[in-house]
């Protein structure tokens, strides 16, 4: 069966467990009794509060669908815009905007709608949507130009090999 030691834990563990589930029965059958007027009153008025509360969430939203989106100041700044300024515009959602943020904080300001192209998740047709809700104040990065790879550069003629012939 086991060592004397594990018999121990085993007959300790065995008395822990049945006197929690005693402690159990013994409050739940203590606390069945019926719950006393004040603490009815007070359940009856929070599940009426609630209930009004999701009956004035409902109309709220009803009459939400009417109304237009709210009126922004004048088209966003790519190039200077905070991810807020920037997810507030139609069709961008929170990760769209951080990364063009990243991007522009990585490669420098975007100058042009076609630069826009750039950031992973803009396509042509999100740039045609965005056309008059944005600008671009500063001037693009210029191109990094391409260096070759050392195979691809042009060879310099070779001279020829001279043997030694003065022994």
């Amino acid at each position: 069966m086991g060592t004397p030691a594990e018999r121990k834990a085993l007959l300790f563990f065995s008395a822990v467990l049945l006197l929690g589930t005693a402690t159990k029965v013994y409050r739940a059958s203590e606390s069945s009794g019926a719950v006393g007027p004040a603490a009815r009153a007070a359940l009856e008025s929070q599940i009426k509060a609630a209930d009004s509360a999701k009956k004035a969430g409902r109309k709220s939203k009803r009459a939400g669908k009417g109304k237009a989106p709210p009126v922004r100041p004048g088209p966003v700044d790519m190039d200077v815009a905070s991810a807020d300024e920037i997810e507030s515009l139609r069709h961008i959602g929170p990760a769209l905007a951080r990364r063009i943020v990243a991007d522009r904080d990585s490669f420098g300001p975007f100058g042009s709608r076609e630069e826009l192209l750039r950031v992973k998740g803009i396509g042509p047709s999100m740039v045609a949507r965005l056309d008059s809700a944005v600008t671009f104040s500063l001037l693009p990065r210029p191109k990094n130009t391409v260096i070759p790879r050392r195979s691809e550069l042009p060879k310099a003629p070779r001279k020829p090999h001279r043997r030694d012939t003065s022994s």
